[in-house]
């Protein structure tokens, strides 16, 4: 009985008073400033697709460090001897003389293995050896290269333009102009070194090309000629010296309000 009476007692639930419902006054959306509520529910707070954020990315200290020099080799003034192996072969006329070079790769160690498996046992045969004119082939390594050019042996020599330290090829050209012999800064030290099996190749030569190619050879020997040996701009033109945005406005604006001022002297004088 005590039970039914307290339920009795209580107040039903679920029964609230009704209010009369007045109409909210709606604001206006400020057409300047927009509103942008923010999510930040599982998948809200992911950053999105497409903006590039590489500027803030802390690059590994060898990629800071090829920008870094990137930069400085825009900056800084380039002497001539430097800047002529930024001056490299196109790509058409590089292909050409690849194309040459390629007929005259040196033998693998294994092909000269078999060559000279194949002499001996000719001779313990009683028979003479067939090649007694040396093959003519691609001459590489920097010692070798420089004794054929000053030998004037050296057809055509090709330089790397990316040898690191350049100081090891930054006198070949020279010697290449003073001795008469026909050289090309091509690119690169790798492609090269493709050339003679090796891994990279600072320098290349040809000493001597079959019959088929001589008329290929001297077309390619003029070419170098022209464009390197006896060009007086590879000599006499320095690289380099281009400024940072932000320095070549600020110089463009300097300069600017120094003719303003010129302008309004020569006013004030009456020579305007």
């Amino acid at each position: 009985k005590t039970h039914l009476s307290i339920q009795d007692n209580m107040a039903p639930k679920g029964k609230k008073s009704k209010k009369d419902d007045k109409p909210k006054a709606v604001k206006a959306a400020d057409p300047l400033f927009p509103s942008r509520p923010r999510n930040f529910s599982i998948g809200g707070d992911i950053r999105p697709q497409g903006r590039d954020l590489s500027r803030f990315v802390k690059w590994p200290k060898y990629v800071r460090i090829q920008r870094q020099r990137a930069v400085l080799y825009q900056r800084l003034k380039v002497p001539p001897a430097v800047n002529q192996f930024t001056k490299t072969l196109g790509k058409n006329e590089a292909m050409t003389v690849f194309t040459l070079f390629n007929k005259y790769r040196p033998e693998t160690p294994a092909a000269k293995k078999q060559r000279i498996k194949e002499a001996a046992a000719a001779k313990a045969a009683g028979k003479e050896d067939s090649a007694s004119k040396a093959p003519n082939v691609v001459k590489f390594g920097l010692k070798h290269v420089t004794t054929l050019v000053e030998e004037k042996k050296a057809q055509l020599v090709l330089i790397a333009c990316d040898v690191d330290p350049l100081e090891v090829v930054m006198w070949l050209p020279t010697l290449c102009r003073k001795m008469q012999v026909p050289f090309m800064i091509v690119k690169d030290k790798a492609r090269l070194g493709a050339l003679v099996h090796q891994k990279n190749a600072a320098v290349v030569c040809l000493t001597g090309v079959g019959k088929a190619d001589e008329s290929q050879l001297e077309l390619l020997k003029g070419l170098a000629m022209e464009k390197y040996n006896t060009n007086p701009e590879l000599i006499r033109k320095w690289g380099g010296g281009i400024m940072g945005l932000k320095t070549q406005a600020k110089l463009d604006k300097r300069a600017k309000a120094l003719a303003q001022e010129e302008a309004k002297k020569l006013a004030s004088l009456g020579k305007a």
